[in-house]
């Protein structure tokens, strides 16, 4: 039961966190004047609270062995089947672990909710089931999803099934390397910085982070709502599309959609690709310090192949690109810090279905164990915290006012060119730290590789991982980008790339 705090409760309280001082007595008013808004509280407690419906039947599955799971990219694995029929009939898809599926644990690669069970399914889950897919399991993924390599989840590193000295990519590390692995034929990722297409890049998948909004996120354990984005990996073009398209769409509880526009993306695969315009962004190429030479040669080179399909290839110029992971970095390092941390995971301010019992979860788990908490974490609340004290939000909203600026350089540049084209990533898969790394190579590797791939979390553009080749036996990536909404033009090119048979990574051992 909620209760009225005594008077000494209200004096540190009002002292520490608001440098308000209060005498004994006025503690005391202000907590008979609190008597009547406390029992508001005390009245939700017996009211009935809607939930998100749980369709299907299943059980909860089971934590697999190393046998089970040579990559350690299982988190659980569990068989839920949906409808008899429908579009995923056949297919199974594997979920990231910030996903709620009712019954199945969840842990989003953190010790902080290690036991918590979702009683509810996320909307997109409802939605794979009602489409006849078939959930497999749950994928690792990082440590509250805070890296883009696959070293910082409490379970262990997710393996790259190319070379498993090597990272698989992050946050959604698992979901690729199960599909890449032939484990599932489909996974759920999710994508703030890059973590559907960093993943779906170094395990040579194809990986959708679709325009911001599109699928919904009820359900999804969030970093920043501007930035959150979920969407499919798969090991086929038209598997993506058909993904997609069960899990597009409003619901009526996501305060990220907004004059959503839903197309038809298999049908889509049908198109021609003869006329198109391609602009190959110069400042996606040669980034100081972190390109390699074989990447940018690979991507260069399959951009040549779409010439052979009757489009047009030019290069362009968008000097703002190099600024968007500056943007970013202000977007993601405060918000976040205000939305998980000060906000339990849930924050405030916005119309929507909160999970309340994850939002408890995480409140216990993170205040009871905050020395748990992973490197990366860490680096992004103290950051935070400090820029918030110090600075009083003033560059998240500088970033915010610039996420419109660096919006439009996209825009004007798509409204000369269909697609933008450049490398996923400027590196192939990096080493995976040994357990004793120090923590500065372990936060470079989880975050240096997201300059190409996060000024489109911020700008909300469809962007998308097209396997285009291979160097020292580790897949290469190129990144098309499209107008909002213009999924079905990603999709299109995509899978006239992927049929020309031009460019095939290497086979994954097993």
């Amino acid at each position: 039961m909620v209760r009225v705090p005594d008077p000494g409760r209200l004096v540190e309280l009002a002292r520490s966190a608001f440098g308000l001082r209060l005498t004994e007595e006025e503690a005391r008013s202000f907590a008979g004047l609190m008597e009547a808004s406390i029992a508001s509280y005390r009245r939700l407690d017996r009211l009935a609270e809607p939930s998100l419906p749980v369709k299907y039947p299943r059980t909860g599955g089971y934590r697999p062995g190393p046998e089970e799971n040579p990559l350690n990219a299982w988190y659980y694995k569990c068989s839920i089947k949906g409808a008899g029929e429908g579009p995923l009939a056949g297919k199974r898809i594997a979920i990231k672990d910030n996903v709620a599926v009712a019954g199945v644990p969840m842990m989003n690669g953190s010790s902080v909710l290690e036991g918590y069970v979702p009683a509810f399914d996320a909307t997109i889950v409802t939605r794979i089931l009602d489409a006849g897919g078939e959930i497999s399991g749950k994928a690792v993924c990082e440590h509250l999803c805070f890296s883009g390599g696959s070293h910082t989840s409490d379970t262990g590193p997710v393996l790259n099934p190319h070379d498993q000295t090597r990272s698989a990519g992050g946050s959604s590390s698992g979901s690729a390397a199960l599909v890449a692995a032939g484990e599932v034929e489909m996974a759920i990722g999710g994508d703030q910085g890059g973590s559907i297409r960093i993943p779906s890049c170094w395990c040579g998948t194809y990986g959708l982070k679709p325009t911001h909004g599109l699928v919904p996120y009820t359900g999804v354990f969030p970093i920043e709502l501007t930035l959150d984005h979920v969407g499919p990996i798969a090991a086929s073009v038209s598997d993506v599309a058909l993904l997609l398209s069960a899990i597009a769409g409003e619901d009526g509880l996501d305060p990220r959609q907004r004059d959503v526009r839903v197309g038809d993306y298999p049908g889509a695969l049908e198109g021609g690709v003869g006329g198109m315009r391609i602009g190959v962004v110069r400042e996606g190429f040669g980034l100081p310090g972190l390109s390699e030479e074989d990447v940018d040669e690979t991507v260069r080179k399959a951009a040549e192949t779409f010439r052979e399909l009757a489009v047009e290839v030019e290069e362009i110029s968008i000097p703002l690109h190099r600024d968007g992971i500056h943007i970013w970095n202000a977007i993601a390092i405060e918000g976040a810090t205000e939305l998980m941390v000060r906000g339990n995971g849930m924050g405030t301010n916005w119309e929507g279905h909160y999970s309340t019992s994850l939002l408890d979860a995480y409140w216990r788990g993170r205040t009871a164990l905050p020395g748990e908490l992973s490197e990366t974490v860490k680096l992004t609340m103290l950051t935070g915290q400090y820029m918030r004290e110090a600075y009083g939000g003033r560059y998240y909203a500088r970033a915010q006012n610039l996420a419109r600026t660096l919006r439009a350089a996209y825009d004007a540049a798509l409204e000369e060119v269909d697609l933008l084209l450049m490398p996923t990533l400027p590196m192939k898969a990096t080493p995976i730290p040994a357990p004793d790394a120090p923590r500065e190579e372990v936060v470079a590797r989880a975050l240096e590789m997201i300059p190409n791939t996060a000024p489109f979390d911020v700008s909300g553009h469809p962007a998308m991982n097209v396997p285009c080749g291979a160097s020292e036996g580790l897949p290469v990536g190129m990144m098309l980008v499209g107008k909002k909404w213009a999924e079905e033009t990603v999709l299109r090119a995509a899978h006239a790339f992927e049929q020309t048979g031009s460019y095939r990574v290497p086979s994954a051992p097993g």
